[in-house]
């Protein structure tokens, strides 16, 4: 009987059965100094490490000497991370964490510069990096994924982009998959007997917005189940989008049992609204959120949510731009891919099953 590979254990893993961040993960995992965890936690991630077989190759970063002129990819140690926004969002800290422990676990080492999207400071950074004779490559960035016009500067340099896209078929790129993230939240409500189910989303024009909508849409379409326009908000990204838009979905008629947001922070305005309806969560009305920020664990009650899987992409972009250099050196074809990556779902207490005699009733409200 032929054996089905297995996938390798991810940070993401770890974190999702730990109930702990992905950042959190990295720091204990890489025993980062000046990190201040319990013995608990610390405990935890390494006992859930050990448990699925995660592995974490550590060698030392190879040295370089000013004289030296290196012109293979195997003596060139130096990835250059460019960001367009790193600390308006948790999300670009995590993506340069794998990419940080995935070039260094190749003996390469990161260095992230923040542009704030201003053309001008990615011109100056570019101009200023990639005249280093040690640079190998380019990790090309964005906090919100979209489809981007890489630079003129990159045409010549191995780049891989990270939470973008383009239409360059020379350059590989990394997304999160929110379609399927959409139809995998979703689905877990369908599968908990809720038939009618809410939905907040984020601003319209973002490409994750419009995705986790088409998830949504999927998944009550596979499950036979019509679309209902007036069970569906627009929002910010923010909780207090969340809390207005709960509130109007609770006024509707047939009110929903389950209301999934497209984000955590809207999920917790929903929370804040239904308790102030005098409503009880999951009891009453089941909250699912996504992304999973470090939040979700401390709500209340805490929060189901769907992970966005951001250190695997930046794993998988410095790992991907260091296979294409390997191959391109080797004088193996360099086989450019665009790749969705999944992110788990994380099941907490937001979320109730309904029993027959509840999928019953609400059915019959429905009808």
């Amino acid at each position: 009987m032929k054996k089905t590979a297995q996938r390798r254990p991810t940070m993401t893993d770890i974190a999702k059965l730990t109930g702990v961040s992905q950042s959190t993960v990295s720091l204990v995992l890489n025993n980062a100094s000046g990190a201040k965890f319990s013995d608990a936690t610390r405990d935890k991630v390494l006992r859930a490490a050990h448990e699925l077989g995660y592995r974490m190759t550590q060698r030392k970063p190879v040295a370089f000497t000013p004289q030296d002129t290196p012109d293979t990819p195997s003596e060139r140690n130096l990835i250059v991370y460019l960001a367009d926004e790193i600390s308006t969002s948790p999300h670009p800290v995590v993506s340069i964490d794998g990419a940080r422990d995935a070039a260094f676990a190749n003996n390469r080492m990161l260095a992230v510069y923040s542009t704030h999207g201003n053309a001008e400071i990615e011109a100056r950074v570019l101009d200023a990096t990639l005249g280093n004779p040690n640079v190998l490559g380019v990790i090309y960035a964005t906090v919100f994924t979209r489809r981007v016009t890489v630079p003129a500067a990159l045409a010549q340099m191995p780049t891989v982009l990270l939470n973008c896209y383009s239409n360059d078929a020379n350059v590989s790129s990394v997304v999160p998959a929110e379609v399927a993230g959409g139809h995998t939240a979703t689905d877990h409500l369908l599968a908990a007997g809720h038939r009618r189910i809410g939905y907040i989303n984020g601003e319209p024009w973002q490409d994750a917005a419009r995705d986790r909508l088409k998830g949504y849409r999927t998944a009550l379409a596979t499950a036979d189940l019509p679309f209902a326009p007036e069970l569906v908000r627009e929002g910010d990204w923010g909780p207090a989008t969340g809390f207005e838009a709960t509130l109007s979905l609770m006024r509707e008629a047939n009110p929903p049992t389950a209301i999934f947001c497209a984000n955590d922070l809207m999920a917790i305005g929903a929370i804040e609204a239904i308790k102030q309806l005098g409503l009880r969560v999951p009891d009453d009305v089941s909250v699912l959120g996504y992304d999973d920020q470090e939040i979700a664990r401390h709500t209340h009650p805490p929060l189901s949510t769907v992970v966005l899987p951001n250190y695997d992409l930046g794993r998988w972009a410095v790992e991907t731009l260091l296979q294409e250099e390997h191959n391109r050196a080797a004088g193996a074809p360099v086989r450019r891919r665009t790749v969705k990556l999944d992110g788990p779902l994380v099941e907490r207490g937001s979320v109730k099953v309904l029993s027959e005699a509840q999928q019953f009733a609400a059915n019959n409200i429905n009808e």
